[in-house]
């Protein structure tokens, strides 16, 4: 028997040996790398648009707070063959990247707000969506002041455009598709938190934009898409606001952020005590413009949506032990019905059914 296991043994190494002697050879090497190249260049994902579901796709769940695996925040949301991202944190073009979204899908860009969490890679999805043979210029859809922020992204970005249409022509990178287009929605002008705006409604999708109360930040958005009688409404950055029951009344599934109050508290005092004042004081300046787990849930109830995911985590958890800490009292008030969100889930609500399907992207 021992004779028997030191062969074994042996065979191991030798094998192992080997391989590290074929990894050496040129011919091995460019193997792998033309394996990993096909399966970065592999067919998109077309499950995602094939069967007229409307879905939503997680590719931003965290906050300003740094994170390893969280990028800020990002909704997609695919109503059939039509894909929509709400904000664009920094980091979110990656995300989409990395699960081989269709860049030329991209019909439009709806901020919430402009803080910089939601809006800092406008200018990475407009150049990559644009070179992936997006068809026309991209409109971003966002409350008053957009049009300073698209015309900063334009400026920012129109030597690195230049520059690229010089390199590979204009017959790939068409000019006239590369801008991007700034679409006001008219909300907020008399301070009437009760305000809606239908921004799209056409081949069967209506997206309507509502505000919501992030004050000092105003006006800001919230958005409810339908299709095929389903819904999905997206909150945005918001204190506990009453009125969004009303607007998300009966949807499938509501996406609404979630600060843990309780967590950053105990952040706060930290960063007070460790003689870090300019820290302590902007985490106590966040706390009453954002709502808690505990008040999403209550709202969720209130507005009988049938799934409610928590994103825009602040703090982000950076473990299971921490999540279950971010959502303390949420079983009490909402008991199902609920998850915590994370870059890659995916929320499929196949049309005409009351199926709730979650899972997360491939």
């Amino acid at each position: 028997m021992r004779r028997t296991l030191a062969w074994g043994a042996l065979a191991v190494v030798a094998a192992a040996l080997a391989a590290g002697l074929a990894l050496r050879l040129p011919s091995v090497q460019d193997a792998l790398v033309r394996r990993a190249a096909e399966r970065v260049m592999a067919a998109p994902p077309g499950a995602l648009f094939a069967d007229g579901a409307l879905r939503v796709l997680l590719c931003g769940t965290s906050s300003p707070l740094p994170h390893e695996t969280r990028g800020r925040p990002c909704t997609a949301v695919i109503a059939g063959s039509r894909l929509f991202l709400v904000d664009v944190g920094p980091g979110a073009w990656n995300r989409l990247a990395l699960w081989r979204i269709p860049g030329e899908r991209v019909e439009a860009v709806l901020l919430t707000h402009f803080h910089s969490d939601h809006i800092g890679d406008l200018g990475e999805v407009d150049l990559q969506t644009w070179a992936a043979g997006r068809p026309g210029p991209l409109p971003v859809y966002g409350p008053p002041g957009v049009e300073r922020v698209v015309a900063g992204f334009e400026l920012a970005y129109d030597e690195d455009s230049r520059l690229r249409i010089a390199h590979h022509g204009a017959e790939l990178l068409t000019p006239e598709a590369e801008p991007l287009e700034a679409r006001v929605v008219p909300l907020g002008a008399d301070g009437a938190l009760e305000e809606q705006a239908v921004v799209l409604d056409d081949g069967g999708l209506k997206i309507t934009a509502f505000l919501v109360d992030h004050r000092p930040v105003a006006p800001a958005l919230g958005y409810r898409f339908d299709y095929g009688g389903r819904s999905v409404v997206v909150s945005g950055d918001t204190a506990a606001y009453p009125p969004l029951a009303a607007v998300a009344r009966g949807a499938d599934v509501l996406v609404h952020e979630a600060q843990a109050n309780h967590l950053l508290a105990i952040v706060q005092g930290v960063a007070a005590r460790a003689g870090r004042p300019r820290q302590a004081k902007i985490l106590a300046d966040i706390p009453d413009y954002h709502t808690t787990p505990v008040e999403a849930a209550r709202l969720a109830n209130e507005a009988g949506v049938r799934l409610l995911v928590f994103t825009h985590l602040t703090p982000p958890p950076p473990n299971a032990f921490m999540e279950r800490l971010y959502v303390r009292g949420v079983d009490d008030v909402r008991p199902d019905g609920w998850l915590l969100g994370d870059d890659g889930t995916l929320i499929e609500l196949p049309s005409g059914t009351a199926e709730v399907r979650v899972g997360t992207i491939d």
